[in-house]
């Protein structure tokens, strides 16, 4: 299961991968404008005289760019080289949380957005990325908590409520996994208390959980 950031939401109170940075090339100008911005871009980056805070926002919005795009690998190496430089901005760890759900690397996001969480307690959508996170790495349980604190700041927050019904619907789902004899935790079925002698009871127990799991599989 994947539950990752809008990319059309906008990056500051919203959980996204979009700059609200003004002066962006995004979208503006012919191609060779584009081209032209990027390279000064990279020059700026590599310029002796340039403040570390400057250089920064400069590799952020660089990131940005590449996410919208598609470029989440490219992207991230971006976020990375500007956290060396503002280690406690929020919404670097945010973004990069919500990019590395989207790679499929669970444990990293997690971490992330955890930080993001720690260095902005107070921002709802940092909160969901969190929860997203949880769901992504197998913690529904942790994941309803985490939305319940978005939605105790951000009461009408669209997503966190939707996202925090998937999590509650997966922990009934494990429920009853559990009691038809379905480990959640190996994510295979195995063999209920059946008779050690076989015969026709042991297949009858057989095909009455087997009935029992086709029911819960169509019923989710």
């Amino acid at each position: 299961m994947k539950i990752a950031w809008g990319k059309k939401s906008k990056v500051k109170k919203q959980s996204v991968v979009v700059s609200t940075i003004p002066g962006l090339p995004f979208g503006a100008g012919s191609d060779n404008d584009e081209v032209e911005t990027e390279e000064k871009s990279d020059a700026n980056t590599n310029c002796p005289g340039t403040k570390p805070v400057e250089t920064a926002e400069l590799l952020q919005s660089q990131g940005d760019k590449l996410a919208e795009e598609g470029k989440y690998h490219e992207a991230l190496a971006k976020w990375e080289a500007a956290l060396i430089l503002m280690p406690d901005n929020a919404i670097l760890h945010e973004q990069k949380a919500q990019v590395l759900l989207e790679v499929g690397d669970a444990w990293r996001a997690l971490t992330a957005a955890t930080r993001a969480t720690e260095l902005d307690p107070f921002w709802p959508e940092a909160w969901v990325t969190l929860g997203r996170a949880q769901l992504n790495f197998g913690e529904p349980d942790s994941a309803i908590l985490t939305f319940d604190k978005a939605l105790a700041m951000k009461p009408d927050y669209t997503d966190a409520k939707a996202d925090r019904e998937t999590a509650a619907r997966l922990v009934k789902k494990r429920g009853q996994l559990h009691t038809s004899g379905l480990s959640a935790n190996k994510r295979r079925f195995t063999v209920g208390e059946y008779p050690k002698e076989g015969g026709a009871e042991g297949e009858e127990k057989g095909k009455e959980t087997a009935e029992q799991l086709q029911k819960i599989t169509q019923e989710n």
